[in-house]
């Protein structure tokens, strides 16, 4: 009895954990977690956890069996749920507010087909509306009439909308829509108006990516808006009193072309406002959730704590009543997520809410918006959650949570560069890596519309650049040293923000280039990227003009996919992790950007000259396809064709201080990059070739109609009779010119289904046409 319990008593001094005999032959290794109590009668392992489960003192018990996740779903489901009884009772009644449902389902606020004046069509579920009328207005299934109630309005265009809310008899046509009638309000932010039957200013200009807060107060009969969380003030008082169900609707009025996101509650809202609730009922699960994952974030916290260089005081004092947390993480940590599977199969509805909820909030919290990031610790949960089969779904909703967040998100200047959407980006590039989900991704029906909010950026109006950039100064102005000085280090660090949000841009395309997706037969990396570029040219030819098509992307994100491959092509693939992508003249070596090789180099003609019916009148530098099959007539087959010539390049004497892609100075066109591409990742990217039913989101052809809108004239015809700015000639620069172009045979290959930086040049061209040259026609 003595030998035990000086046993028992050196075991206190280490790890709570002993090796089961009838078990040590099978698993030598394989440790279980066991209660004892030590010198003084406490039991550490039920302390850890009950400072883990936020539980008081002595409410565990001793523990007489080994410690897994199934004990851990019991200590939850009797210990940790009957202290925290507030996280099961949740406040379900709508008192003031009430919806028309058809009996078949749960209580969903949405569109009430029957109030539909024009044409709206869903673009993505659950209420992504485009108009095809000229005017389209309807109005929500739920009315509202005591209380304080809200619904946001996500913009995907910055037109001619007209939001608020409306009563059953306000009257909708072709000509009048929300606010034109006596008992109904909108807020218009394209013309920064507000409507009741009259029009009177109010607001600010709104632009693409912000989130209209649309709030009603029958207690103090007010109806007012909020932009990006920030209050425009009151728009309308002393509106008439309601009766029940016969109270306001959420109503909008939409012009031709004109696209935005409605929430009524379904997943959390953007910026809550204070006091104001959503009409649609939050599931009942969510404060479970919340509870469930805040034991998640104290057991890593834990986790952290011990394998972080702390002193050795630090430590005693952290582990006097705890046991190691390295040998706990992953049973408690699997019984967490047991739990919150469990909940979220029971209660399908809520995997939505909870992943763009309480998961992208815990994530973003392990991660940490600034850097340095804490890959280790985000590594682990995913991990863990990976485990479960119905994670998918879950990662489905939280990429497209991330997809939005970067559509919405603000630059806020302050001393760190990482603002505005980075933060998203970089945990979205860092949960990509991992090919399980990638292939999630890229698996879902709207895979390029996710990519695309990923590279938005949403833009500032006015207001906005005054609050970022109160001192404006330029050479000669009245303005004292003080506004110069001011406004360069705003300047700079405005730059330093977008370069940070630029650097994931291109990481995240530099993933979906090196992606091979798993179908048979296999395809060779850059397919889905080529196949992304070549919809979203043709979805937005025409986005050039003034009057635009249906289905235009945002102008952001044709800018940042130009940006992206003038990087590329500027600077090389190989910095990038793309070593496999080479030119057709490769003489300048892959460290050397294809924009600036020397030597000889060639173009494929068939890029340019390609008879396709949806491409050929998007305008390239040169002009429109047939401006130049008519300057430039090709007498034979084209796609048996090559343009060759010798390129230039600078000419310095001196090898020490030319300026290259691979010294220190690097030319004025690109940019150096501060991280590594191939970092980060304990579990790099492995490729796969298994046989899979999977889809990119397809795009469906245009109307001849729509793209006969597409006319031939570009910025380049209205310039070519201008003088050139410039007095010096291309010698001067210290270039040398263009030699000998001539036209060959084109070789056939063999991978000729690999993207080729050729490809990604003509692209490039044709994004400048449809979204660089229009900002520049509006100045």
């Amino acid at each position: 009895m003595a030998d035990d319990s000086q046993h028992t008593s050196w075991l206190a001094s280490g790890l709570a954990l002993i090796l089961d005999g009838e078990d040590k032959k099978e698993s030598s290794q394989k440790s279980r977690l066991l209660s004892y109590c030590d010198d003084f009668g406490e039991q550490s392992l039920e302390r850890t956890l009950e400072h883990v489960f936020d539980l008081p003192s002595k409410t565990i018990n001793l523990l007489t069996c080994q410690v897994d996740a199934n004990v851990i779903c019991s200590i939850i489901k009797n210990d940790y749920l009957k202290y925290h009884k507030t996280l099961l009772t949740v406040d379900t009644s709508r008192e003031g507010a009430s919806a028309s449902v058809d009996g078949s389902g749960p209580y969903i606020v949405k569109i009430e087909e029957s109030s539909v004046c024009g044409e709206f069509q869903l673009i993505k579920l659950p209420l992504l509306i485009e108009s095809h009328a000229v005017f389209s207005s309807a109005r929500a299934n739920a009315c509202v009439w005591k209380g304080k109630w809200m619904y946001e309005v996500t913009l995907e265009t910055a037109g001619l909308q007209q939001l608020g809310w409306a009563t059953i008899s306000s009257p909708f046509t072709e000509h009048t829509g929300v606010g034109d009638a006596d008992d109904s309000y909108a807020f218009d932010g394209k013309r920064v108006i507000k409507w009741n039957l009259n029009a009177q200013p109010y607001g600010q200009t709104w632009v693409v990516g912000d989130v209209i807060g649309c709030c009603i107060d029958l207690e103090a009969d007010e109806i007012s808006y909020y932009r990006n969380g920030v209050s425009l003030g009151v728009a309308f008082n002393g509106i008439k009193k309601m009766v029940p169900g016969l109270g306001y609707y959420p109503a909008i009025s939409l012009s031709q072309g004109e696209r935005c996101h409605l929430n009524f509650g379904a997943r959390p809202f953007r910026y809550p406002i204070q006091g104001f609730q959503p009409i649609q009922i939050p599931p009942s699960t969510n404060p479970l959730a919340v509870g469930l994952l805040h034991c998640f974030s104290k057991l890593l916290n834990m986790w952290r704590g011990e394998n972080n260089n702390y002193s050795s005081m630090e430590k005693l004092r952290s582990l006097k009543r705890f046991m190691p947390v390295n040998e706990l993480y992953n049973p408690v940590s699997r019984g967490i997520c047991m739990e919150l599977f469990s909940i979220l199969n029971a209660n399908a509805e809520s995997v939505e809410y909870i992943s763009w909820g309480p998961l992208l909030s815990f994530l973003m919290d392990v991660f940490r918006d600034q850097a340095p990031h804490d890959y280790e610790s985000l590594d682990k949960v995913l991990d863990v959650l990976l485990d479960f089969p119905g994670s998918t779904l879950m990662f489905e909703h939280l990429i497209s949570a991330l997809s939005y967040h970067c559509k919405t998100a603000s630059i806020v200047l302050r001393e760190s560069p990482y603002s505005g959407s980075y933060p998203y980006l970089a945990l979205a590039c860092h949960m990509l890596r991992r090919e399980d989900l990638m292939v999630v991704w890229w698996k879902m029906s709207d895979f390029e519309f996710l990519f695309e909010g990923f590279l938005s950026q949403r833009c500032p109006n006015k207001q906005d650049l005054q609050h970022m950039i109160p001192a404006v100064w330029w050479p000669g102005s009245c303005e004292d040293v003080s506004h110069e000085s001011s406004m360069m280090l705003t300047t700079k660090t405005l730059t330093e923000a977008i370069n940070k949000i630029e650097e994931k841009h291109r990481d995240l395309c530099c993933l979906v280039m090196q992606f091979i997706p798993p179908v048979t037969p296999p395809q060779l990396p850059g397919s889905v990227f080529r196949t992304f570029l070549q919809n979203i040219i043709l979805r937005n030819r025409g986005a050039d003009r003034n009057i635009l098509p249906h289905g235009v992307s945002s102008n952001s994100v044709l800018v940042s996919l130009f940006t992206v491959i003038l990087h590329f092509l500027s600077e090389g693939f190989a910095v990038r992790g793309c070593g496999w992508m080479l030119g057709s003249g490769t003489s300048g070596g892959p460290t050397v950007g294809f924009l600036h090789r020397g030597g000889q180099q060639s173009f494929p003609l068939p890029l340019i000259l390609k008879h396709d019916p949806h491409r050929v009148e998007i305008s390239r530098l040169g002009g429109s396809y047939s401006h130049l099959a008519n300057f430039h007539p090709v007498n034979v087959d084209p796609e048996a064709e090559v343009v060759q010539w010798e390129e230039g390049c600078v000419d310095d004497v001196d090898p020490e201080t030319r300026i290259t892609h691979v010294g220190i100075q690097k030319p004025c066109c690109c940019l150096s990059l501060d991280a590594n591409f191939s970092r980060i990742s304990k579990n790099p990217f492995r490729y796969t070739a298994k046989a899979s039913q999977s889809h990119c989101g397809s795009i469906p052809e245009r109307s001849a109609q729509v793209a006969a809108e597409c006319s031939s004239g570009n910025l380049n015809d209205d310039m070519a009779d201008k003088p050139s700015t410039s007095d010096q000639s291309d010698s001067e620069f210290g270039y040398l010119l263009v030699q000998q172009m001539r036209v060959v045979a084109l070789e056939s290959t063999s991978s000729s289904s690999t993207l080729k930086e050729e490809e990604l040049l003509d692209a490039m061209l044709l994004l400048y046409h449809l979204g660089l040259a229009p900002n520049f026609k509006q100045w």
